[in-house]
């Protein structure tokens, strides 16, 4: 069995809040807390949950653009998280990240060319003028887009063009891996599947390994080798795609299911409804984080937090309830 590519060990991330009082300190803000995850060579792991959960901070602690409270990251052997900004500097062209809003992350004033040349002269300085050119070129065939591009600006292009933009200019340093923050939620529906499939085609040429970060399960079902379901900055199922979809084991993770819209009027699906709002990360409740909401909370449920412990082959659940038989993402008449 080959090594990760990529360990998170048990990591958090805390921010300060609010001030309860004049000089009273500032309230901890658990945007994660006490996660752990692998992310092996080749593979799309899809991190999903409600927003809040924390996914976005993982990504971007992973990406080293903020700074971790405890734990650690492992990055192809290496332990990344208290490198200084010279050391992570080589490490920049092989971790990239394609970002949520199309809109804002492109600067305006730059043409497409000064874009995706801009890693180049950071990464690879002794590249020719010429040889750039030549680079961007190719890594806007390789999107779908025309060379032609080039020389246009943010401002002319649409939304899914755009993102195309944004995937160029992650891989034009040809990176191991790429941290996708909900790469899709800001695009038409109309364009997300041709996104997606633009990705999936990319990870299979190239080799790539993908951190996939979305809140919605009937997109990454379509991209991922794993899910990692994440509540309240923990992590609470990890499983193959389809073992997740067919026999999920965590009770949160069985009303994701269940929110999934069906277009086929003959399927019929348990639909599971949570109560309440997902608890502040500033006070979470004690036990399992999940419990408030759940439906199947006994009183043990409270007294000490589940670790993620085996559920089947490739399978985690961090739930003390064995007992549960849980309704698959769906269930049709025969």
């Amino acid at each position: 069995m080959t090594s990760p590519l990529v360990e998170l060990n048990n990591i958090s991330r805390h921010f300060p809040g609010k001030r309860t009082s004049l000089f009273g300190p500032p309230e901890t803000v658990r945007a994660v807390d006490g996660l752990s995850l692998r992310i092996n060579r080749g593979e799309v792991l899809s991190l999903v949950g409600e927003s809040g959960s924390g996914k976005s901070t993982v990504g971007k602690a992973l990406m080293r653009l903020t700074d971790l409270t405890a734990g650690e990251i492992v990055f192809d052997g290496q332990e990344i998280s208290r490198f200084d900004r010279a050391r992570m500097r080589p490490l920049r062209r092989r971790i990239q990240m394609v970002f949520q809003d199309p809109y804002a992350s492109l600067n305006p004033k730059a043409s497409v060319a000064d874009t995706l040349a801009a890693p180049l002269e950071i990464h690879e300085p002794d590249l020719t003028r010429a040889q750039r050119q030549d680079r961007v070129a190719d890594i806007l065939e390789t999107v779908g887009l025309s060379p032609d591009f080039a020389a246009r600006y943010p401002h002319e292009f649409s939304g899914g063009q755009r993102q195309r933009i944004g995937l160029a200019r992650a891989l034009i340093t040809k990176p191991d891996l790429l941290v996708a923050d909900e790469p899709i939620s800001a695009l038409d529906v109309s364009v997300q599947a041709q996104v997606i499939n633009l990705l999936l085609e990319l990870q299979q040429r190239l080799g790539l390994t993908i951190l996939f970060i979305s809140h919605d399960l009937s997109v990454v079902s379509h991209i991922s080798d794993r899910i990692a379901v994440m509540y309240l900055g923990r992590v609470v199922e990890v499983a193959p795609a389809e073992a997740l979809f067919r026999a999920p084991r965590h009770p949160y993770t069985e009303a994701l299911l269940s929110a999934i819209p069906e277009p086929d009027m003959r399927a019929r699906r348990k639909r599971m409804i949570l109560k309440g709002d997902i608890p502040s990360p500033v006070n979470p409740p004690s036990g399992c984080s999940f419990r408030t909401r759940c439906p199947y909370a006994i009183a043990e449920c409270a007294n000490a937090r589940p670790l993620l412990e085996p559920a089947g082959p490739g399978h985690l659940k961090a739930c003390i309830r064995d007992d549960l038989d849980l309704s698959p993402a769906l269930t049709s008449d025969t």
